[in-house]
């Protein structure tokens, strides 16, 4: 035993290196992507970053904004460019359902005469597209996700068996038919919100590489030659 501490304390001993933790594990993944990582500098916030077909994006971890959503949250952005006269959502049908029944229990309230500036602007979104659907796409999609758009034929031009199969796919144990999701395209710019664990490291990778794609396909879909 004394010789082994001997070894340990000895000049010039190699220090024992600490076991990777979840941000060393999210930059080395990072950087086989070509994506940038970056840390938010306090807790457990990650930062990344890259650009599809040359537009920039950012991907980020954080405290929740929403009050639909529990704890922390995925939130992402990029500057797509696209069409801006398209607007297509895609939502988990549960929380289509619950901000549906909040936004009637509010309109139905006869004591509530004016809006809540508090509440979030998903609910208005509930009320300015119609729900659309098409043959094609895997009736799991159709029965986890609601589609939401202006158009049709701007949905169409989105969402592929590609990224609907990805949005199945989410590592096991990851979320659920329930975990609050959205990712959506407004005014030429593609968003992504969804619940998330701390340090569920393959769920923030699968995020991350399902939102590029989405990105990818916008671009591709919805440049902004393309008319109706």
């Amino acid at each position: 035993m004394f010789e082994r501490l001997k070894k340990v304390f000895a000049p010039g001993a190699a220090p024992a290196q600490a076991p990777a933790g979840p941000a060393d594990a999210v930059s080395e993944w990072a950087g086989t992507q070509g994506f940038s990582y970056s840390s938010q500098g306090q807790g457990t916030g990650m930062v990344l970053t890259g650009k599809v077909g040359g537009k920039p994006w950012k991907l980020e971890t954080g405290r929740a904004s929403r009050d639909y959503i529990q704890g922390e949250e995925i939130r992402a952005r990029a500057e797509l460019r696209i069409n801006e006269d398209a607007a297509v959502l895609i939502m988990n049908r549960p929380l289509k359902e619950s901000l549906e029944k909040r936004a009637y229990a509010i309109y139905t309230d006869s004591l509530q005469t004016t809006a809540d500036p508090s509440l979030p602007e998903e609910m208005r979104w509930l009320a300015m597209y119609d729900e659309v659907g098409w043959p094609g796409l895997p009736p799991e999609f159709w029965e986890r996700y609601s589609v939401l758009a202006d158009h049709r034929d701007h949905a169409l031009a989105w969402i592929d068996n590609n990224l609907a199969e990805q949005l199945l796919s989410w590592p096991e144990p990851g979320p659920d038919a329930q975990t609050p999701f959205m990712m959506m395209l407004l005014r030429g710019k593609a968003y992504l919100r969804m619940q998330y664990t701390p340090s569920d490291i393959p769920v923030l990778q699968h995020a991350a590489v399902t939102y590029t794609s989405a990105c990818a396909a916008a671009l591709a879909g919805l440049s902004m030659d393309i008319s109706l």
